[in-house]
């Protein structure tokens, strides 16, 4: 059985390579090579206030449920150059993510370049409702896959999508009650 599953391992490589390759290619005319994911959330708070909980790298670990820990590596205030390190679970996978602030601009936005074996890059952008009492938070996340980056991001999207809405929906709770918590 393991030898059939070779077999057909070995069979269909040339075609994912292949597979992976076009993808990048298109996607590469555009800026990207890997997918792009894409998520929202009204949290009933101002920016102010929902910034302090965002930049609070430590309490990250409370809202995105597949962060086990983090540690922040660099002394000091956070700010472009912080490097932190979370131990991250998702799919059954247990990986380090070691990161890097590219981006603090408090109250409205925080970027991030994942720089391990996933490597990509997060953004999280905060911007005021209409009367100020709300804040509009977009996510968006590029995570590239070591083997078949382009295949990999595209086959995990709607999976990492779907996992991001709900740490950021998490966020939105944590920021408006103090429990990331239902």
């Amino acid at each position: 059985m393991i030898r059939r599953l070779l077999v057909v391992a070995v069979a269909l490589a040339p075609a994912a390579w292949l597979v992976d390759r076009l993808l990048a290619r298109s996607r590469l005319r555009d800026g990207q090579g890997v997918e792009t994911l894409e998520m929202l959330a009204v949290v009933d708070a101002p920016a102010d206030r929902t910034w302090e909980v965002l930049a609070d790298i430590p309490r990250q670990a409370e809202w995105m449920r597949e962060m086990k820990r983090v540690r922040v590596d660099t002394p000091g205030p956070v700010r472009v150059g912080t490097r932190a390190e979370a131990l991250v679970r998702i799919l059954g996978i247990t990986a380090a993510d070691p990161v890097e602030v590219t981006t603090f601009e408090p109250p409205h936005r925080y970027a991030i370049r994942h720089l391990g074996l996933v490597s990509g890059r997060g953004e999280i952008t905060l911007q005021p409702g209409a009367d100020g009492t709300t804040t509009i938070v977009r996510w968006e996340e590029r995570l590239g896959p070591p083997v078949l980056p382009a295949l990999g991001s595209v086959a995990a999207a709607p999976v990492l999508r779907s996992i991001f809405q709900a740490d950021l929906h998490r966020f939105k709770r944590l920021v408006e009650t103090g429990s990331a918590d239902a």
